[in-house]
């Protein structure tokens, strides 16, 4: 079974059991500043996992395209991936344990087709916050595991949330499945690396208050996450998530123009392959490198592809690369129209990164001479601080293997355990100075981002009529403190327009305008003139915000909140920064006083 049967089936199966399919968005999160990427589908539904009603429902399915950074330095093993697809079902306050995990179950032998005696279960074992989750272990029972097929584990592996400090957590159970070629065993092993897990099912039974109690949650969630890459290496019977047809394209290319087989070669090629897939991902929403957020994240997958190319003896090959991923995913529309500003961003990337890979050598070589002596030919007994090689790393990409290899070459050693001292201190000083950013998680829908979401939406209609109808949202990001905006333009605005926009906005907040919403069909919505430019499969109903009525109508969008109830709650509005974000997208960032 390949990847596109894979998401027809569950989408289907979902369907029948009462479940609407919802948008597989875009990877750049609308409402949630605490994370720089989607990492899971839960992620476009906040809003609704903390009470708001859905429109399409209580019950709901979709697949949905996701990035996770933390195992970048993981990826070269056969199953770790900075981009992959979820498959997810939820229940919002709806159905319970018994369903999701009979759910869970049907799918998995029925559909699918997967052997029973292949697969096991873990579940919760308790601790002395939270009780043990035998309600989910019956069940599993009552399918027929035997009691050797179902494991109690602790927080570590059977435990979500909440995303911060408070909010919605719970207990999940997990379905495993037995990949290796030898006979299963008869005891489950979480520890026994032939177990890959398949399924999550997250139960949001708890709520955790700022007095770091557990208390049983106002609305009981079911969250369930399946990963597409690793299900259609297990259908297809593999161990190496890359040679599945997910993968295998890309891994034929880079063994065509580099000449080297994928045996022997292996992590080089699997790093090249997933890089260059989740950075085509990634620009088709919208970002392009830089040095700060998704834009720093983009360019270092970017760099370390093209290190790792260069292992291979490749040079100028990214965009060669990238062609099969557009192919793969040809389902996804948006990577088609976007197809020549993705290339053109991974091209120049490259570019630069090779220019700075001769600088950072130059300065190598420099650190030499200062450390040896001009005219010294002997370099034995120097070394390259840890201070210098960790400015190599972060001034030009350098990593620590390739500032060893360049000292062999040299004849001087390098101090690689300093290295790894400056690496921890530069971490640490990086964690404190983004505490504030993602120490918030799921519960973060306080006052000050409430604000500055409404504040988008006058943002988005006043740019229409300052600057013309063509304007559309490319994307937004929010934090307590400012609003950032991205919209399609193809100059820089003027100082009289940046004025024009800002009174604008202004205007409307002193007239004390209520901010309203209502719910109708994504038809009855574009008629009604709200906007929504983001290409979503809009599910049956929709939630549309206006900002006034009749005449004095100034905003009307599709929009999934939180907003505020008056504009009068804003304060004065001032753009801060207009810039341009990517070719014929400008950027801008606001606050409110």
């Amino acid at each position: 079974m390949n990847r596109k049967q894979l998401i027809k089936k569950y989408v289907e199966f979902f369907k029948k059991k009462g479940h609407k399919e919802i948008a597989n968005v875009s990877l750049i999160p609308e409402n949630d500043p605490t994370v720089l990427f989607t990492t899971a589908g839960m992620h476009p539904l906040v809003p609704y996992l903390l009470g708001q009603k859905h429109p399409s429902g209580k019950n709901l399915v979709n697949v949905q395209r996701c990035i996770r950074t933390q195992d970048i330095d993981e990826v070269g093993d056969a199953v770790h991936l900075t981009f992959f697809e979820m498959l997810g079902n939820w229940s919002l306050g709806d159905y319970w344990k018994k369903e999701v995990i009979e759910y869970s179950f049907e799918f998995l032998s029925k559909v699918l087709g997967i052997p029973v005696d292949k697969l096991a279960v873990s579940c919760f074992k308790g601790d002395k916050d939270v009780k043990k989750d035998t309600e989910s272990s019956l069940v599993w029972a009552g399918l027929g595991f035997d009691k050797d097929r179902i494991a109690f584990l602790g927080r570590k592996d059977n435990w979500w949330g909440p995303a911060g400090k408070t909010g919605p957590c719970g207990p999940d159970t997990e379905i495993f499945y037995w990949g290796a070629k030898t006979k299963v065993p008869k005891k489950f092993d979480s520890e026994n690396n032939g177990w890959v897990e398949i399924w999550n099912d997250v139960l949001m039974e708890y709520e955790k208050g700022v007095n770091g109690k557990y208390s049983p949650a106002k609305q009981k969630n079911i969250d369930t996450g399946m990963g597409v890459e690793r299900t259609v290496a297990v259908l297809q019977g593999l161990d190496d998530v890359y040679k599945s047809d997910n993968f295998l394209p890309i891994i034929r290319k880079i063994e065509k123009i580099s000449g080297n087989n994928y045996k022997g070669n292996e992590k080089a090629m699997r790093i090249i392959a997933d890089h260059v897939k989740a950075s085509v991902f990634i620009v088709g929403d919208g970002v392009v490198p830089g040095n700060i957020g998704q834009g720093y994240i983009l360019r270092r997958l970017i760099r370390r592809a093209v290190r790792h190319g260069r292992k291979l003896g490749l040079s100028n090959f990214i965009v060669e690369v990238a062609s099969p991923v557009f192919e793969i995913y040809d389902d996804y529309k948006h990577l088609k129209t976007a197809k020549k500003n993705i290339l053109r961003e991974l091209e120049n990337e490259e570019k630069k990164f090779l220019e700075t890979l001769e600088k950072g050598i130059k300065m190598f070589d420099k650190m030499v001479k200062k450390i040896t002596g001009k005219g010294s030919k002997d370099h034995l007994g120097h070394k390259i601080s840890g201070e210098d090689a960790f400015l190599l790393y972060q001034s030009y990409g350098f990593p620590i293997e390739m500032v060893l290899e360049l000292g062999k070459e040299k004849k001087i050693k390098v101090d690689d355990s300093g290295f790894l001292k400056e690496s921890k201190k530069h971490q640490e000083l990086s964690r404190t100075a983004s505490k504030g950013k993602f120490a918030s998680g799921l519960a973060d829908e306080g006052k000050k981002s409430t604000k500055l979401h409404t504040a988008t939406h006058l943002l988005h209609a006043a740019l229409r009529k300052v600057l013309g109808g063509s304007v559309q949202q490319k994307g937004s990001n929010i934090t307590s403190d400012r609003l950032r905006f991205d919209f399609s333009f193809d100059r820089k605005l003027t100082d009289n327009e940046i004025k024009k926009i800002e009174d604008l906005i202004n205007g409307v907040i002193s007239k004390k305008i209520d901010i309203t919403s209502e719910e109708m069909s994504p038809a009855e919505a574009k008629k009604s003139g709200a906007l929504g430019f983001f290409g979503e499969k809009y599910g049956d109903k929709v939630l549309v915000y206006s900002v006034g009525k009749g005449k004095g109508l100034f905003s009307k969008e599709i929009c999934t909140g939180p907003h505020i109830g008056n504009t009068s709650e804003l304060g004065k509005f001032k753009i801060v920064k207009e810039e341009s974000s990517s070719a014929g997208v400008r950027r801008i960032k606001a606050v409110l006083k």
